[in-house]
């Protein structure tokens, strides 16, 4: 039976849908007051960028693309938005989020904990006290196939690449190339999935010779990954492309954005989960204390859930 297992951790909310025992998707939400999908704001227009096509809104601690631009909306003109891509963030800089126009009262976007309840599996809410289910289920391994790109699957290995054009996956492996490539686009598919990846997807499998291989390969793509996307067919020399919806930062993408703030969040979870006495002195890297230092309602937290006086000392 598949169940959502959620937790409202420090700094961030973590979820991860289980089947089997098996993480099949994982998210995390960043403590953050960004608008989320789904929200609607009032906004007003700064600059047309694509005449009749595009142009920069700002909002209330923000700024976003809006696309389409109503028909005959001048410049400095006010309007109401909605946010249907969140801001995405790349090396030295950040994407802006995507807005369109909306009629809609406005409302804040839904949380993760909202997303998944909604979806109608049942959700476990998992605290600190309690067996560590989440890590039970491999938690630690999805996340470090996100920093890392490393994911194994059975003959073989994939390496996970985002760009700011494209997430590419790189096979590798050993037996016949058939086997091969039929067991990675599975992996691929389920990996996506996994990591919550959109937008544009490359996947450079063995090249195969014949047009039923280069079929098998597609088809099990198909399979394995949810509709709505699209993608080509394997070109001759193995690569095949796929384009998905793309509304957030996908967890590869997160982890890597800050993975100073990444590690810290891990181990204040690790903190919570320590059976008493919990001891107050915790050494960090100088880039995490930083992270640490810039929220420090997070050491009060920890502090307040283990009854430490928890304190953090750089190496």
């Amino acid at each position: 039976m598949a169940e959502w297992l959620y937790e409202a951790g420090i700094g961030e909310a973590r979820a991860a849908l289980v089947e089997d025992g098996v993480i099949v998707e994982a998210r995390i939400e960043l403590e953050s007051d960004a608008p989320r999908v789904g929200a609607v704001l009032p906004a007003r227009l700064v600059e047309i960028t694509v005449k009749g096509r595009e142009g920069r809104v700002t909002f209330a601690g923000g700024e976003a693309m809006l696309s389409p631009l109503p028909p005959g909306i001048t410049q400095g003109a006010a309007l109401t938005i909605e946010i249907v891509r969140e801001a995405i963030p790349e090396p030295g800089r950040v994407k802006l989020p995507r807005a369109a126009p909306s009629d809609a009262p406005p409302a804040p976007g839904s949380t993760l904990l909202e997303r998944i309840t909604a979806s109608g599996v049942p959700v476990r809410t998992c605290l600190p006290h309690q067996p560590d289910a989440l890590e039970a289920a491999g938690w630690s391994e999805v996340l470090d196939e996100a920093m890392t790109g490393d994911i194994a699957f059975p003959g073989g290995m994939l390496r996970m690449i985002p760009t700011p054009a494209m997430t590419l996956f790189d096979v590798d492996g050993s037996g016949p190339l058939e086997a091969l490539a039929v067991a990675a686009a599975r992996a691929v598919a389920a990996a996506i999935v996994r990591h919550d990846i959109g937008g544009s997807i490359g996947v450079d499998f063995p090249t195969v010779a014949g047009k039923g291989p280069r079929q098998a390969i597609a088809a099990a793509i198909d399979a394995g990954l949810p509709q709505p996307f699209e993608r080509t067919a394997v070109n001759g020399f193995g690569f095949l492309q796929i384009v998905r919806k793309r509304s957030r930062i996908a967890l590869p993408e997160l982890l890597r954005a800050d993975p100073a703030g990444a590690a810290a969040r891990t181990l204040l979870r690790q903190i919570e989960r320590t059976p008493p006495p919990v001891p107050p002195l915790h050494r960090v890297s100088p880039a995490m204390a930083k992270v640490l230092a810039a929220h420090p309602h997070w050491r009060d937290a920890a502090a307040r859930a283990t009854g430490a006086d928890i304190r953090f000392e750089s190496n």
